[in-house]
């Protein structure tokens, strides 16, 4: 793959790849380089284009958080464990693909909906500060840290959830929430919402809220 325009549109993107990953400074990266990138920590670099991830196949972590993004796909990045890409301007994101995904953060992004039925490895998911007027965790048995705080939501169903440690869903649109299967849930926090009723019976390791 050569490390051009073509394949990385964007200018900072194409030197960070050229400054790490091509080892022999040919401008070009062979299958050799690409498969040796596992990680991408690309935090704060004015970014706008991330076109050319989809060549690392084996890719394990990325790091985008604080950048320009306005499109991110990740669909060819089947290897991905973690992916924290906050602070962006994410209107849309597939995670279909990306079935062994363990830790996610999206937070402050302008993400409507959000699909994480297929990420059933899934232990850690914040996704504040969205527009989110909806969010379906059934799929998600081992989700253990789950933070939607900011966002539209007016029902969430975390019955699917014994893992759930960690919950916060704050300033959202709730008006009843059933976290009596959460039978290891040690904090919650759900302030700010319209509540007329809330079930924590059988959390009996809740030792915050």
């Amino acid at each position: 793959v050569k490390i051009n325009e073509s394949y990385f549109p964007d200018a900072i993107f194409r030197q960070y790849i050229a400054d790490n990953f091509d080892k022999d400074g040919n401008g070009v990266l062979s299958a050799e380089e690409i498969a040796a990138v596992t990680e991408l920590n690309i935090d704060a670099c004015g970014i706008s284009d991330l076109t050319g991830i989809e060549y690392f196949t084996d890719l394990a972590f990325l790091n985008c958080n604080k950048n320009n993004l306005t499109a991110l796909d990740v669909s060819n990045n089947t290897a991905l464990l973690e992916l924290y890409c906050t602070n962006n301007k994410l209107s849309t994101l597939d995670l279909s693909n990306n079935k062994v995904l363990r830790n996610f953060w999206c937070d402050f992004n302008n993400l409507t909906s959000l699909d994480v039925s297929n990420n059933i490895e899934l232990e850690d998911l914040y996704c504040t500060n969205n527009q989110l007027a909806s969010i379906n965790v059934s799929n998600n048995r081992v989700l253990e840290d789950l933070h939607c705080n900011d966002n539209q939501l007016e029902i969430i169903d975390v019955s699917s959830c014994p893992a759930l440690t960690r919950f916060e869903c704050n300033s959202n649109q709730l008006t009843s929430l059933d976290a009596s299967d959460c039978i290891a849930l040690n904090e919650l926090s759900c302030n700010h919402n319209q509540l007329t009723s809330l079930n924590v019976n059988n959390s009996t390791a809740l030792a915050k809220i």
